[in-house]
């Protein structure tokens, strides 16, 4: 069997006085007011990339089936959201729902891991710090796969630990089988994969067993296998495809301490070990003595392997997002390391005397927080919506069925294949699957570039000799083509800007008089050629 951990609270602990009692219960209703938050913008409109979601479930089993291999998340998450939607319906409470489910399995799961290291009071501040983590309340409420990813990763880490006190070869296997399991929901979550097996040889080495240490090895690794087959052809896609989904910048060293050292927990956490020294000071019956020796123990192993597992998944794409024009650094992207960063968290908390600053650590930071949250009207929020300038759009365009021309906000718009037509139905315009417009819609791409001009000019080409009115609307990466449209359509056009919706611009063109188009009408601006 492998060597046994015991943290510094598992064996002083399971006190079952009144006081540690009243304690848990503190505790709990910590961690109830930080989940209490996810649900702040569980009503919010749908942003772009969540209309996305709907746009591919929308078009049933076979949309999904079809773009199983050129999007980059596994279709695992849209089968079951497909199905979800299929019994509850398609409001935004009930597309929501479903991620704060998986969110809630993966704080049970992280509990769990934690008894498996801590005692309960521990366990929960590590479920503490897992909900508080500002990208636990963004994706818990996400209509996208990620907090089901988080889940599969808790649930991972949870059967390791689990793994240390036992040589079963069933549980190596569904140990495997979970590994993979995040991958399913979204390919750049192999980055969580190098970390669990590096963890699986610290928890599990040195033994008395090696065989059966081996033998658990490659049970885990077959089961892994089978379940990582179906992934191959999307991941192979997605390094042919590794430029084209670009759309962040490169990451600076701030983004990643606030991912690894999320809001004021490391200064509470310093603030709270200076007044334990303090205590320490005030006390000499209770001799502090430091011992700053790093003794390879299973504690200290155990501490290095949630360190990796919390780092690993951050590291690895702000490391290539620094040294490749790759940019995939993005917090939803790094979710996977939320589960590891609490529990190590957690560890460090452990280590406090005297257990009382537990709690009072554990009580100011969910006030400071959850309270922020509480009191700030963004957090009802949910990114930015097309659902108020589309709505604005409608209004102005219905009387006279105006076409309504839009700059897609999707990266991939300028360089794949647009519609030459109208695009009401066309993954480029996804927010119209939930907020449809009765009057046709043209797609334009993302930024301003050749094949932007060119199927803007043709477009006013065509309104101009029909005299016919339109809109055009476009995200802040879509400001010069509106800017160019309202400079190339203004001989024949007035222009008149309807207003701006969550830095969405909605802009009207009516025809003011009979006009040829100039010849410099289709002139790229300076800089820009065919």
């Amino acid at each position: 069997m492998p060597e046994t951990v015991e943290t510094s609270t598992k064996g002083a602990g399971a006190r079952t006085d009144g006081s540690s009692r009243f304690q848990t219960s503190l505790y709990l209703l910590a961690l109830l007011a930080s989940i209490s938050i996810w649900f702040l913008p569980i009503r919010a409109p749908l942003w772009l990339d969540e209309t996305g979601t709907y746009w591919m479930i929308d078009g049933g089993l076979h949309r999904i089936w079809e773009y199983r291999i050129t999007d980059l998340i596994f279709p695992a998450y849209y089968y079951l959201l497909w199905a979800w939607t299929r019994i509850f319906g398609h409001s935004e409470v009930v597309l929501r729902s479903l991620s704060i489910l998986a969110m809630l399995a993966a704080a049970w799961f992280v509990y769990l891991a934690g008894r498996e290291i801590f005692n309960r009071q521990t366990s929960l501040i590590a479920v503490i710090l897992f909900s508080l983590h500002f990208t636990t309340f963004y994706v818990a409420v996400d209509i996208r796969p990620y907090a089901c990813g988080v889940m599969g990763v808790a649930l991972a880490i949870y059967l390791l630990l689990r793994l240390r006190r036992s040589d079963s070869l069933a549980l190596a296997a569904l140990f495997g089988f979970a590994a993979a399991l995040p991958v399913w929901f979204h390919y750049l979550w192999g980055t969580c994969l190098p970390a669990l097996l590096i963890a699986f040889f610290l928890l599990k080495f040195p033994s008395s067993n090696p065989r059966a240490v081996w033998k658990q090895l490659a049970v885990a690794l077959a089961a892994f296998t089978l379940a990582f087959l179906p992934l191959i052809p999307g991941i192979l896609y997605l390094f042919h495809a590794s430029g084209s989904h670009v759309y962040a910048k490169a990451p600076g060293y701030f983004a990643l301490y606030f991912m690894l050292a999320p809001g004021w927990l490391p200064v509470f956490y310093l603030a709270f070990c200076l007044v334990a020294l303090v205590i320490v000071a005030l006390k000499p019956q209770h001799k502090f003595r430091p011992n700053l020796a790093l003794r390879w123990t299973p504690s200290l192993r155990l501490f290095l392997a949630l360190v990796l597992l919390g780092s690993f998944p951050v590291l690895i794409p702000w490391a290539v997002s620094r040294a490749t024009s790759i940019h995939v650094f993005v917090t939803m992207h790094c979710a996977g390391a939320i589960p590891g960063i609490a529990l190590a968290w957690a560890w460090l908390i452990d280590r406090l005397r005297p257990h009382i600053l537990h709690l009072l650590l554990c009580l100011s930071l969910v006030a400071v927080t959850a309270t922020s949250y509480w009191l700030s009207p963004k957090s009802r929020l949910h990114d930015y919506t097309w659902k108020y300038a589309l709505a604005a759009a409608e209004k102005a365009a219905a009387p006279t069925q105006s076409p309504v021309l839009i700059c897609s906000d999707y990266p991939e718009a300028d360089y794949e294949r647009l519609p030459s037509g109208p695009a009401n139905n066309s993954r480029f315009l996804a927010q119209l699957s939930y907020y449809p417009l009765t009057v046709p819609a043209y797609v334009l791409p993302r930024t301003l570039n050749p094949r932007a001009i060119r199927i803007g000019s043709k477009f006013l080409q065509n309104a101009t000799q029909k005299r016919q009115p339109f809109l055009a609307l476009g995200h802040t990466a879509s400001y010069p083509i509106l800017n160019w449209l309202s400079s190339q359509a203004s001989y024949a056009f007035t222009v008149r800007k309807i207003g701006v919706y969550d830095n969405i611009e909605v802009l009207e063109f009516t025809p003011r008089r009979a006009a040829e188009p100039p010849k410099n009408l289709v002139k790229p601006p300076r800089g820009l050629t065919y």
